[in-house]
């Protein structure tokens, strides 16, 4: 495996207000043959206040196992709600697009699809690009002629909604407390389907305890109106950010390098540089990320959700999506 880390901007491109020092970035993980393959850009999610970790390297492996080749997207978040990210989040998954069909040769990619799974907030990210791709514009010269339309999006447990059902801290990190009705609608992501949105393959569970599960419906429906080549997968049961629930993600194995961004935020607010960061949101981030950790408890230990429970057997179903979404890219020429 050929693993590298890139910022997707160049110095002086990038001028989010409230980066603290970070730039977009993607990790790779590209097989070492010269064989071209497909691949996948993978889009954690984080309630766009932050990129997590459970929804990164575990998603990735599953499909660089599956022979395509793959890419971690860390895009802008706001874990201070202090400066609304708008287009931010959505140009970084457009430029990362375009970033690597522009080096599709060196990423052996060249002639092959590239696909954009993403998930809840994440997946809005995804969806975003995918209904919107026609209007995003980059500044960079360079890749001018080059498409941001993925040909395909996995969509995760994903935010869809601005409206009733929607995620209100999404909606908050996303476009602030005192969101305009344009601002809504656009990125409402139901309201925005057309018959160029890039086909869409939708999986959530009914018991979704954070998302509700009528985001997916929404999107479905305005996909089947469309047009839209689509799959939707509702599993009966399961809880919001299982990501691929396999042992790895049971056992916590995952990597943190997508927190880079949260961290510096932090401790730029903790030094008293934050970024129009009100006082109670500076006492939340403090209270929230301690200078010392306290040692877990014997009852910190003990999940009560999977108490007398064996969590690879209850969700084998929803550990089946991976595979149902390689089915689905099969199909897509």
């Amino acid at each position: 495996m050929r693993k590298t880390a890139e910022n997707i901007w160049e110095n002086g491109e990038y001028t989010y207000e409230a980066a603290y020092g970070f730039v977009p970035n993607i990790h790779s993980y590209i097989h070492d043959d010269d064989e071209a393959r497909d691949c996948m850009i993978i889009v954690p999610g984080g309630g766009y206040c932050m990129v997590v970790p459970p929804e990164a390297t575990i998603p990735a492996m599953e499909f660089y196992n599956r022979g395509m080749n793959v890419f971690i997207l860390t895009y802008t978040t706001d874990i201070t709600f202090a400066v609304p990210l708008k287009k931010q989040p959505m140009n970084a998954l457009a430029r990362a697009i375009r970033f690597i069909r522009k080096r599709a040769a060196e990423y052996n990619i060249e002639g092959k699809r590239l696909f954009v799974c993403g998930f809840s907030a994440g997946a809005h990210v995804c969806g975003c690009v995918a209904v919107h791709h026609k209007e995003i514009e980059d500044a960079d010269p360079e890749y001018k002629d080059i498409s941001c339309r993925p040909d395909g999006a996995i969509l995760s447990y994903p935010v869809i909604t601005m409206g009733e059902y929607t995620h209100i801290f999404s909606v908050n990190a996303l476009l602030g407390e005192n969101a305009s009705e344009d601002d809504k609608n656009y990125f409402s992501l139901e309201k925005n389907v057309d018959e160029d949105t890039a086909p869409c393959f939708i999986w959530q569970t009914a018991t979704d305890d954070l998302v509700p599960v009528e985001n997916s419906y929404l999107m479905a429906k305005a996909l089947k109106e469309k047009g839209v080549f689509f799959a939707h997968y509702v599993f009966p049961e399961g809880f919001h950010g299982l990501s691929v629930p396999n042992e790895d993600f049971f056992a916590g194995k995952f990597e943190e390098f997508t927190m880079d961004q949260v961290f510096r935020a932090v401790k730029a607010v903790k030094e008293g540089k934050g970024v129009n960061v009100p006082d109670h949101r500076v006492k939340e981030l403090k209270e929230q990320f301690p200078d010392e950790k306290p040692e877990p408890s014997e009852a910190d230990m003990q999940n009560p959700t999977f108490a007398g429970r064996d969590p690879l057997k209850d969700f084998a179903d929803v550990r089946t999506w991976p595979d149902l979404a390689v089915q689905w890219m099969n199909k897509i020429k």
